[in-house]
């Protein structure tokens, strides 16, 4: 299996299945001296962890992190990071039943055609457990790239949607719910809604916005990997993402050029920020501002009918612990991808020109 590492200079490569001993993942190219703050780290890892609130999966995985290299006196020393978390909580025998069958909207059936063999446990390495051995990664970049706020949160669910602009919410309140939506009465309808879903034995989707402040003119390459695209391609490898937009997004379809040009201040800023702080590619110093859309959990809790490894048409019912609702366990994933595209574009630069 190609594809597990993400990044050019800083990078990540993880391992692991959802109910297997451990995941994790090494990390490479993080520069020396950086002093680590283990607990910002862990509390990431909290935030993504499961059965952390009741409109969430219940299943109970400490989620705590395993340094075994690359970290000495609390500092990065250049080499790589080496971690682990390791599962102990699996429930393999829910999934015996989907053991030569396949569920609908999953990877069980092309991972079955693929690799003529599948771990169908929890979906195996399809599982969105994986994330976790990002958010480690991300959690480093963030600390990486200091004076850089990347903040994401939570802005809609089913047709439940914060029509306030980001820069009218208090975004301190994001973690003051178990939704992640930084409007309280908002927040109370959606989890409203979560737990309604959820009682029905059903799952819904969501949207997540992310913010990053502070980031310095410059970053992205001209042509093949511009900003946008590799924050495209970070955000649609997250388990669930269906959709991806940045500044004005769809809705500049909408607009006459003549109104949708940021114009400049003598400063080099610009009045309005439709261009979503990433002109040609390359930011130019304003806010970086996207969404992303995550499909509902395709695993429900719900009699349905489907086929088995013969093409026979068989009637199953999904088993299971799982969220009813993504997008609030997701913001950590988001947050974290951010960080490790704008890690690796900060590397580049410096190999581009002199100070």
């Amino acid at each position: 299996m190609a594809g597990n590492t993400f990044g050019n200079l800083f990078r990540v490569s993880t391992f692991g299945e959802s109910h297997g001993n451990a995941i994790g993942g090494v990390i490479d190219g993080c520069p020396s001296g950086i002093t680590l703050d283990l607990l910002a780290i862990q509390q990431d890892l909290d935030r993504r962890k499961p059965g952390q609130s009741a409109i969430v999966t219940q299943r109970k995985e400490a989620d705590e992190v395993e340094f075994f290299s690359g970290i000495f006196e609390g500092k990065t020393t250049g080499t790589p990071i080496g971690f682990a978390i390791h599962n102990t909580n699996q429930k393999s025998k829910d999934y015996g039943h989907i053991k030569d069958s396949y569920r609908p909207s999953h990877a069980d059936y092309v991972y079955d055609q693929k690799y003529g063999f599948r771990d169908y446990r929890g979906g195996g390495r399809s599982s969105a457990r994986e994330t976790a051995s990002r958010v480690v990664a991300g959690a480093i970049a963030k600390q990486f790239l200091k004076g850089i706020q990347i903040n994401a949160f939570v802005t809609q669910v089913g047709d439940l949607r914060l029509e306030k602009d980001y820069r009218e919410l208090d975004l301190s309140l994001t973690e003051s719910n178990p939704v992640r939506c930084p409007d309280p009465e908002m927040a109370a309808k959606m989890e409203a809604h979560i737990k309604s879903i959820k009682k029905e034995g059903d799952t819904i989707g969501g949207i997540i916005t992310c913010v990053a402040k502070n980031v310095p003119v410059g970053l992205g390459e001209p042509v093949f990997d511009k900003l946008h695209a590799e924050l495209g391609k970070a955000m649609l490898s997250i388990n669930a993402v269906k959709g991806f937009e940045y500044g004005s997004g769809f809705e500049g379809v909408k607009m006459k050029g003549s109104a949708h040009n940021d114009q400049f201040n003598s400063d080099g800023t610009t009045k309005t920020n439709y261009s979503g702080g990433i002109q040609g590619g390359i930011s130019n110093g304003m806010d970086i501002y996207f969404n992303i859309a995550f499909k509902p959990v395709a695993t429900v809790i719900q009699g349905y009918e489907t086929i088995d490894k013969e093409g026979n048409k068989v009637q199953t019912q999904g088993k299971g612990r799982h969220d009813p609702c993504v997008v609030p366990r997701a913001v950590p994933i988001v947050e974290a991808m951010t960080a490790l595209v704008l890690a690796d574009y900060m590397l580049l630069n410096r190999t581009i020109k002199s100070e």
